[in-house]
C-alpha cells in the first residue's frame, strides 16, 4: 500500500500494542520494532533480564495482530549517548533528564533511520501526545489524557521528526486504551506502565549513581551558614529533594525545627550543600535561564505556562529574551527548580519551547 508502511516502536506495553491495532485498522502495513536499550535490569521474581519479558510480550502482540516483528539493538549507543552523559551531568552538579535525551537522541532518530532502510514512510510510538499540521508546519500538543500526557518528554522533537511521526493513542485516555486492549483479548491489557529512567526502569537514583560516581563527603550548612551535618557528595542530590539519612544527608536540626522537613536549597562550590526547612524563601525561585532552548515552530515571546517536570503543575509566567539570553519569569516563586532539568513552555495545549534550566543570580533571597 503506497505511503502506508510504518515502523512502530513495540515495547510490550499496552499503549504501543493498541497503537499497533489502530494503525492496522487504518490500513497501514505495520512493522513492530522492539528496542533493546538496557539489559541489566533484572526481573525481581525470575532474576532474568527484564527486557526479555517485554520482548516476549511484544512478540505475542505482533503474532496476535499478524504483523512483522523485528528487534533493534541500540544498547551500545543508548549507554554512550544517554547513560554516560547522565552520569557526567550529575558529576558536574546538574540534574539531567535522561528520558528527554533518549527520545531526541536515540528513539526517534534511530527509529526513523531504520524505517527508511525498510522502506517505511512513517514511524509511530505509543506516547500520549498529539501532532497537528498547521499550514506547512507541525505542532506538538499535549495528549487528550492529561493525567498521562507525555509531551514533556517529547518537547525536544523538531519539525522533521513530527513530519513523519504518528501517535495513535494521543486522542485516547489510558482507560480507553485498556478497554480496547481487553476487548481484543490482548494478554497485556492490564500490564503496569513503566516508571523510572527510560528503558532502565524504576530504581533508586542515589544507588544507581553511586555505581559510577565516587562518594565524596562534604558539609551541610543551614541558611545562616552554620554547619549542621554531612553528606556523601553534592552530585547525588537535586534542588528541592527531601534531605535525610536515607540518601546520606545526616543533619542536626536546629532547636524548634526538629519536626520540620528539610530540603536541599543550594549546591555550592567546595562540595557544600545548603538545606532549609519547608516553606523557607530560599527554596523558591522566580526567574530561570534556559540553556539550549529549542522551539517547536518559531521563536516566541510572551505569557505562557511552564512545567519543570513530567506531569508537574503548569505555572504561569513570561518567556523573554534579554541580553541574548532566554529566561522564564514565573508569576510567583516556585520550589524544586534545579539546574540541568528540563523546562517545557506551553501555550494552552501546544508545546512552544523547551530547554535546560540554569539557576544563579535568579534565586529569590
Amino acid at each position: 500500500m503506497e505511503d502506508k508502511k510504518i515502523l512502530l516502536g513495540l515495547s510490550g506495553g499496552v499503549d504501543s500494542s493498541v497503537a499497533a491495532l489502530i494503525l492496522k485498522r487504518k490500513g497501514y502495513e505495520v512493522i513492530g520494532a522492539f528496542l533493546k536499550m538496557y539489559s541489566e535490569t533484572k526481573n525481581p521474581l525470575t532474576g532474568k533480564c527484564a527486557y526479555l519479558d517485554d520482548r516476549r510480550d511484544s512478540q505475542k502482540i505482533a503474532s496476535l495482530l499478524g504483523i512483522e516483528f523485528i528487534e533493534l539493538d541500540f544498547e551500545r549507543i543508548y549507554r554512550k549517548e544517554v547513560l554516560e552523559k547522565m552520569f557526567r551531568n550529575y558529576s558536574s552538579g546538574l540534574t539531567p533528564n535522561p528520558d528527554n535525551l533518549c527520545n531526541t537522541k536515540i528513539k526517534f532518530p534511530l527509529l526513523w533511520r531504520e524505517a527508511r532502510k525498510l522502506g517505511a514512510h512513517y514511524i509511530a510510538t505509543g506516547h500520549y501526545a498529539r501532532i497537528r499540521k498547521t499550514g506547512e508546519k507541525y505542532e506538538l500538543l499535549a495528549g487528550k489524557d492529561r493525567s498521562k500526557d507525555q509531551s514533556y518528554f517529547l518537547s525536544g522533537l523538531g519539525q522533521k521528526d513530527l513530519s513523519h511521526t504518528i501517535f495513535p493513542v494521543g486522542n485516547l485516555t489510558k482507560k480507553e486504551v485498556r478497554k480496547i486492549a481487553r476487548a481484543n483479548k490482548f494478554p497485556n491489557w492490564n500490564k503496569h506502565g513503566t516508571t523510572g529512567i527510560c528503558f532502565v526502569g524504576k530504581i533508586k537514583m542515589h544507588d544507581f549513581l553511586k555505581e559510577k560516581i565516587r562518594a565524596r563527603k562534604g558539609i551541610v550548612l543551614n541558611t545562616e551558614g552554620i554547619k549542621i551535618g554531612t553528606h556523601e557528595g553534592t552530585c547525588f542530590y537535586t534542588i528541592g529533594q527531601k534531605a535525610g539519612s536515607h540518601i546520606g544527608i545526616n543533619i542536626r536540626k536546629p532547636a524548634g525545627e526538629s519536626q520540620k522537613k528539610f530540603y536541599v536549597a543550594e549546591k555550592n562550590k567546595g562540595n557544600i550543600l545548603v538545606v532549609a526547612p519547608e516553606g523557607h524563601s530560599c527554596l523558591k525561585a522566580r526567574n530561570v535561564f534556559i540553556r539550549k532552548i529549542h522551539f517547536i515552530n518559531r521563536k516566541e515571546k510572551g505569557n505562557f505556562s511552564a512545567r519543570i517536570r513530567h506531569l508537574g503543575k503548569l505555572y504561569p509566567g513570561k518567556l523573554e529574551k534579554k541580553a541574548g539570553k532566554w529566561k522564564f519569569v514565573f508569576k510567583k516563586g516556585i520550589e524544586g527548580i534545579a539546574s540541568g532539568q528540563i523546562i517545557v513552555v506551553y501555550a494552552d495545549e501546544r508545546v512552544v519551547a523547551s530547554g535546560e534550566m540554569k539557576l544563579d543570580e535568579n534565586k529569590i533571597k
